[in-house]
């Protein structure tokens, strides 16, 4: 999905309170002179039957079409708050091409009718970037997923099932292109069994048009001088052909295998969502593999295209910074308060403004730098021009991943070795090496490295292309303390950590057999000869005060992650269908994965855990639908059919890939 930059809203404020905000660009107000909160209950709430519809059930997701000044979700989170038979957890999923910038939604809000909702919105506001935002409130019961651009390309990006919509914006004859009758009838595919629409226009397109998407339209009594609003029932005379089999089960328990990162980041997406999580490693502690060095690294990147690498590498690293922040807060060894990123390419610093200017990236996420601006911030000379991204840090993996697994609804079980994994019905047993059921769960997350492909081996899972590479990192206490304020990346990075310490690395090497796992003198001046380049630093006279450690990479061919749910090879063998698309790939009920991190894990890990957990239980993902293809398991499927059809040199790798 091509994206274009954000343009922030253009607001004017009235003279007094009584005035509504005005779009300047659209000529039309952001609500009636009744007030936003009156609107919002009368025409959003009541017109979709709220908050009565959402009573005792799991999960209700509204999805908007216009998330203006985010009235509506404030007193949609507020009449949430207030109902005693609410829902257990309150999905709102809402599309804006021109969000307001923080002063501006802080001054729409400043005699707010929900003062302490409205601050929360304002804290966790994002910068304004192309993607969707995940932003959890309420200790994750209620969730929030903004996002930022062009309805038209939004909509079909988005994997949800909306209990609701509110349909929102400007005025149809002020801004046509949000009420297209494509971009209604795709409304239609977004709706659940049930599902009710709501909103103040009552113009006779938008009729025809929601009627042609399956919903019965009718009239209700308007409010603040507005005649009457349009409310809608989804009741189509044919259901389009079913999808796929999915991989979401309605079970409350849920088993992780891994207790590193990965596995760490699923376990606590999978518990947020309010089920019962055991996680399982072999070892006796958690994070005792690569995710147990001392620190790491998080950030995003920026790349001239903008494509699949640059727009997931920017959404995790937004919500990694999320995720850290908050745990540094409550105690784990870390800092989000900045990282820079050296850029030594061809054109330096005003080919780095210009790539800036074009993708129209705020300085909120990330800012190009000269020499001189980004030494200083760095407290060192350093020798080139550096991307400075705001909300990057460090935090030490291991401190993260207990942290993670503290998560109330998880439970850790160190020391056991699942060694077989094998269908039961609906369920998936787990055993040891004896054969002994070690765990019975009807979701089964594999976030052990390579690990996972040897235990799907048995069902002819694809045998996805990976390999590892060797990594070693050194760090020392220097004698006199050290002036590097912030972490500093290029070739190599250097970590300034509590106390003084330092922290740099990290080697790679392919090919190192797996148990070569003891810190090489070699290695370490390599490091050192690195840092000596970034940032100039004195390095360690005496070679005995390093320590180190050494943790292997997992990595695809393609360099992307693996997440997501498995493809069922016994489903596609039945099936014979076409392997062009792996999103229409039938899956196995109840059985992911979250592997292959690679060097970014810290700042995958988070995102990628939200993306697995929200397809288990069937809840609106956290990531475009491009971007989940471009890491989903099943993405070598499509690839080698691809090249069998068109009989290249890869076709004989391709009939490998093929499931059976």
């Amino acid at each position: 999905m091509k994206t274009r930059p954000i343009t922030p809203a253009r607001i004017d404020f009235g003279a007094s309170a009584d005035e509504p905000p005005r779009s300047p660009d659209f000529d039309d107000l952001y609500h009636p002179r009744v007030g936003a909160a009156a609107q919002a209950r009368h025409v959003f709430l009541q017109g979709n039957g709220l908050p009565g519809r959402w009573a005792a059930r799991r999960c209700f997701t509204i999805l908007e079409t216009g998330f203006g000044l985010g009235n509506n979700f404030l007193a949609t989170w507020d009449a949430w708050r207030h109902d005693p038979a609410r829902c257990e957890r309150l999905f709102f999923v809402s599309v804006e091409r021109h969000p307001p910038t923080r002063d501006d939604l802080a001054r729409a809000h400043a005699a707010s009718p929900w003062p302490a909702l409205a601050t929360a919105l304002l804290r966790a506001w994002p910068p304004l970037v192309a993607n969707l935002h995940p932003i959890d409130f309420d200790d994750g019961r209620v969730h929030l997923l903004l996002a930022l651009g062009d309805v038209a390309s939004l909509l079909p990006a988005l994997h949800l099932s909306a209990d609701a919509f509110f349909l929102d914006g400007f005025a149809p004859a002020r801004n046509p292109a949000m009420w297209q009758p494509r971009l209604v009838k795709a409304l239609g595919r977004k709706a659940a069994p049930g599902a009710t629409a709501a909103t103040w226009s009552v113009a006779r397109e938008l009729h025809a048009g929601l009627t042609a998407a399956g919903f019965e339209v009718q009239r209700a009594g308007g409010i603040g001088g507005k005649r009457e609003i349009s409310i809608a029932r989804w009741a189509p005379r044919f259901l389009p052909r079913g999808p796929a089999p999915a991989a979401a089960c309605a079970s409350g328990t849920a088993v992780v295998v891994g207790a590193g990162l990965a596995g760490a980041a699923v376990a606590q997406a999978l518990a947020r969502l309010g089920l019962a999580v055991t996680v399982f490693d072999r070892h006796a502690e958690p994070a005792a593999e690569t995710s147990g060095n001392p620190a790491g690294l998080f950030h995003g990147t920026v790349n001239a295209d903008d494509g699949i690498y640059a727009r997931l590498f920017r959404a995790a690293a937004l919500v990694a910074q999320r995720v850290y922040r908050a745990a540094v807060d409550d105690g784990v060894a870390g800092r989000a308060d900045g990282l820079l990123r050296l850029d030594t390419r061809a054109g330096g610093f005003a080919a780095m403004r210009a790539t800036l200017e074009r993708l129209g990236l705020p300085p909120a996420y990330v800012q190009a730098l000269d020499a001189g601006a980004a030494s200083a911030l760095a407290g060192v000379t350093l020798p080139a021009a550096a991307w400075f991204y705001p909300g990057g840090g460090w935090i030490a993996p291991p401190a993260w991943v207990r942290h993670a697994l503290a998560t109330p609804g998880v439970r850790f079980r160190g020391g056991v070795a699942v060694a077989a994994l094998e269908r039961q019905g609906t369920a998936w047993l787990l055993r040891d090496a004896a054969g002994r059921v070690v765990a019975q769960a009807a979701a089964v997350v594999l976030a052990n490295a390579a690990d996972a492909a040897r235990l799907l081996a048995p069902m002819a899972g694809p045998p996805w292309p990976l390999d590892h590479s060797r990594g070693q990192v050194t760090q020392w206490a220097p004698p006199a303390p050290m002036p590097l304020a912030l972490p500093v990346a290029g070739d190599g990075y250097a970590l300034p950590l509590p106390a003084g310490g330092l922290l740099c690395g990290a080697t790679r090497e392919a090919g190192t057999p797996a148990d070569d796992a003891a810190p090489r003198l070699a290695d370490h001046r390599v490091n050192l000869d690195r840092l000596q380049r970034l940032t100039g630093l004195p390095l360690p006279q005496d070679m005995a005060c390093l320590q180190g450690r050494v943790g292997w990479r997992l990595h695809s061919d393609d360099r992307l992650p693996i997440a997501g749910a498995l493809p069922s090879a016994a489903a596609l063998r039945a099936s014979g269908q076409r392997l062009d698309q792996a999103r229409l790939l039938p899956r196995e009920g109840g059985l992911f994965v979250l592997t292959a991190l690679g060097a970014r894990g810290l700042t995958l890990a988070p995102l990628l855990g939200r993306l697995v957990a929200a397809q288990a239980t069937g809840t609106p993902w956290p990531l475009e639908q491009d971007l989940a293809d471009a890491v989903d398991p099943a993405r070598w499927v499509v690839r080698g059919a691809r090249a069998a059809a068109s009989g290249t040199a890869g076709a004989d790798d391709a009939k490998k890939s093929q499931p059976g």
